[in-house]
């Protein structure tokens, strides 16, 4: 009873560590949304856009549109109306170059679509959507991007050293919480072929609210957080435990103790992980049903082996060889799937060489120590069984296992 008591303790205290992480995620996520606060009122705000834009950005009522400093000298106003029609309007201090603002699916700039405005070096205005295939020139694409335009025409102008950019967008539910990146650049597109960005940031758009909080930067910490704490839990830790406990468990009783505690540390930090890519998912809504799918299915997997340690029956029981095999298997399983979730976390998060290349080490050496051990495994179990082997050629056990036997001369009848 006093070993259960112990083991009920453990189970709590995971319990309220748990608890403990998801109420500090949230707690630090409420932080980074409340760190963007906006400038509202300000003066580029009163600025009146009837005078300055063609219909029907300039029908539009200066009070119904919401007004906030986004970025540095950047100013947005947008207006959703009933019909699903998005009204935006961007503002900058312009020189030369060109001003941007795009939408993106992750927080990040490639697979992102932008509108971008500028003044020519004749002082003629141009607007054209982009889309941004990659990290370099070449791969940002002029005339194409997935943004809904509506069909009227965008529209840039000029006035007291600010270009304001305006657009609208046909969408078939209205717009929430959005990642938005901002860019400028001050040498002037060639053949509409954009200039690299002197500058850029990516932040959250709450368009129902009127607000906005850190984006890009705090979106790399988490997917770093996220892939981190998997690798090390998943794809570390959790194969360490399963190790012990198939080739050290002639280190009796100290095998199962060091399997156990690793096997709970490497699920507390799996948790975590899972913690922090809801979170993420929460913030983002990434397109990654694969990943997400067996992510769950690894918890789900998870949570049954860590039930089953508390289930687990005596030695002696007759059901005891069925549940070795099932949290066998179970184990492999998880340990399977954890590590191909891995690979398409990898991929969906467009890590870079270093995180493949390292994962890549990990796996290798980890592969190496099962191939090896299991070499040594199986000779060390068929030297056993070669010496438990009784031996072919003893003549008349029984008799030589009495005592006291006469030796009779043989008869010469």
């Amino acid at each position: 009873m006093a070993g259960f008591g112990s083991w009920v303790l453990l189970a709590r205290f995971i319990f309220r560590l748990c608890v403990l992480i998801f109420v500090l995620e949230h707690e630090m996520f409420a932080v980074a949304d409340g760190a963007g606060s906006n400038e509202e009122g300000s003066e580029e705000c009163r600025t009146d856009l009837s005078v300055l834009l063609p219909p029907p950005y300039s029908n539009i009522s200066q009070s119904k549109l919401i007004c906030m400093t986004v970025w540095n000298t950047f100013v947005l106003r947008h207006y959703q109306s009933e019909d699903g029609t998005m009204t935006i309007v961007l503002s900058a201090v312009y020189t030369t170059g060109w001003v941007g603002i795009g939408f993106s699916k992750d927080g990040l700039m490639v697979g992102s679509s932008a509108m971008v405005g500028w003044f020519n070096r004749k002082g003629q205005p141009k607007i054209m959507q982009y889309y941004l295939q990659g990290t370099v020139a070449s791969k940002v694409i002029p005339g194409k991007g997935e943004l809904p335009l509506s069909g009227v025409p965008a529209a840039v102008a000029l006035h007291s050293s600010r270009i304001y950019v305006a657009f609208q967008l046909k969408l078939s539910k209205p717009l929430a919480r959005q990642p938005v990146i901002l860019a400028f650049g001050t040498a002037y597109p060639k053949h509409h072929r954009l200039t690299h960005h002197v500058d850029k940031t990516a932040i959250y758009v709450d368009f129902v609210a009127g607000s906005t909080s850190p984006g890009a930067k705090y979106v790399r910490e988490r997917k770093r957080t996220h892939g981190a704490l998997a690798l090390i839990g998943w794809g570390l830790i959790l194969p360490i435990g399963a190790i012990i406990a198939r080739y050290f468990r002639h280190k009796d009783p100290q095998w199962y103790y060091i399997h156990t505690m690793t096997q709970f540390i490497g699920f507390i930090i799996g948790l975590a992980a899972v913690v922090v890519g809801l979170q993420l998912y929460n913030e983002v809504h990434p397109d990654i049903p694969n990943h997400r799918g067996i992510g769950i299915f690894v918890l789900v997997l998870t949570i049954l082996q860590i039930l089953a340690f508390f289930l687990r029956p005596d030695k002696d029981a007759k059901i005891r060889r069925y549940w070795n095999w099932y949290h066998s298997w179970v184990g492999r399983l998880t340990l399977f799937f954890g590590a191909i979730n891995i690979v398409l976390g990898t991929e969906a998060g467009h890590a870079g060489n270093e995180w493949k290349i390292g994962y890549g080490f990990l796996v290798s050496l980890v592969i190496a120590a099962v191939i090896v051990l299991e070499v040594l495994f199986r000779m060390k179990r068929r030297n056993s069984t070669r010496l438990d082997v009784p031996s072919a050629f003893q003549m008349n056990p029984i008799e030589e296992a009495l005592p006291n036997k006469e030796v009779r001369p043989p008869s010469h009848r």
